[in-house]
């Protein structure tokens, strides 16, 4: 079994003096939601199961290692399915295979019905069932309410670990049937000594933390894709000079992201308060508040269409150049 992040073994052993059938595991991305939800999920269904967690050497956690387990139900959109390893049933393979559809960026409404099925049979292990939706905030409205009712009259012995990174986005009938649970922040040089593990040289573990607003996960990611604290830290200075090559190789989404932060940390200097994702020595004068809160607006507006961007490259350009005007926009020293 892989090793649980060192912030979530207390959480673990917390839920699992719980009783119920269904949770609901929430937070920022980037601390763990997935992880968390199946540790959970392998702890229940473990032969040797212990307070702190699964065995890790029976044959259910083996079974859950090689994602064959036939006890647990996957529920994502099947692109994180394919990212993380999980199998897709094999007409959505052969589908994306030959090209006939792209995969899914939702968990889509046939995946849940299949969930409720599964849920509805015996168990074949005989401990249990356990259905994990992550993202749930992935689940549409069809799809949601397809799994409400089984939320609602749940068959046999199953138990639901949703999963999200957004929970205000779920349906307020699902958040109700579920215990809630909100992920810690881990401390910080906890989290720096994770990156390190990771492989991450410690110069740089700080600044990538920062980079990423604390969030461990989104930061090693950052660092896996290419990014780095020197490139990070020259970005508002180089969207003063309306330079796309900043943001070169960065998709819509991305680009969004790295302009809201800077947006949010303006923000909070022009209010007296400290930044939280850049160093304050590399932040221009900030804007005036209207500039900002118009820009804030605007970013907020492209980033519900950064996934389907009519040309990307003239996106980039145009955010680029919202940022500059935006920027030489600040009020002028007294």
């Amino acid at each position: 079994m892989s090793t649980l992040l060192p912030w979530l073994h207390a959480p673990l052993a917390e839920l699992l003096r719980q009783r119920g059938h269904a949770w609901l595991l929430q937070g920022p991305s980037g601390l763990g939601q997935y992880e968390l939800g199946l540790a959970l999920a392998s702890t229940w269904l473990c032969e040797e199961p212990s307070a702190q967690g699964a065995c890790g050497h029976c044959g259910s956690c083996h079974a859950i290692e090689v994602r064959t387990h036939a006890d647990l139900c996957v529920l994502m959109p099947e692109v994180a399915m394919m990212e993380l390893g999980w199998p897709l049933d094999e007409k959505s393979q052969a589908d994306i295979d030959d090209k006939k559809r792209k995969p899914s960026k939702e968990i889509r409404v046939e995946a849940m019905r299949d969930a409720v099925g599964f849920a509805q049979r015996t168990s074949a292990r005989g401990r249990g069932k356990v259905v994990l939706v992550y993202p749930a905030e992935r689940m549409n409205a069809i799809t949601a309410n397809a799994l409400l009712k089984t939320l609602e009259e749940p068959v046999g012995d199953v138990r639901f670990v949703l999963a999200s990174e957004a929970a205000w986005q779920l349906l307020p009938t699902i958040r109700s049937r579920c215990i809630g649970y909100t992920l810690p922040w881990p401390a910080s040089g906890q989290a720096q000594d994770w990156l390190v593990a990771q492989g991450i040289p410690a110069i740089d573990a700080e600044a990538l933390l920062r980079a990423a607003g604390g969030r461990p996960s989104d930061a090693l990611r950052q660092a896996r894709n290419g990014g780095s604290p020197k490139a990070w830290s020259l970005l508002p200075k180089a969207m003063a000079k309306g330079d796309v090559a900043a943001l070169s190789g960065q998709a819509p989404s991305q680009a969004i992201d790295a302009l809201q932060k800077l947006c949010h940390d303006l923000m909070a200097v022009g209010q007296g308060a400290a930044p939280r994702f850049f160093d304050p020595a590399d932040l221009p004068k900030p804007p005036s508040s209207r500039a900002l809160a118009r820009w804030s607006k605007s970013l907020a507006a492209a980033a519900r269409t950064a996934e389907h961007p009519f040309n990307a490259g003239l996106m980039l350009e145009a955010l680029v150049s919202e940022a500059r005007s935006t920027l030489h926009s600040a009020l002028p020293r007294p």
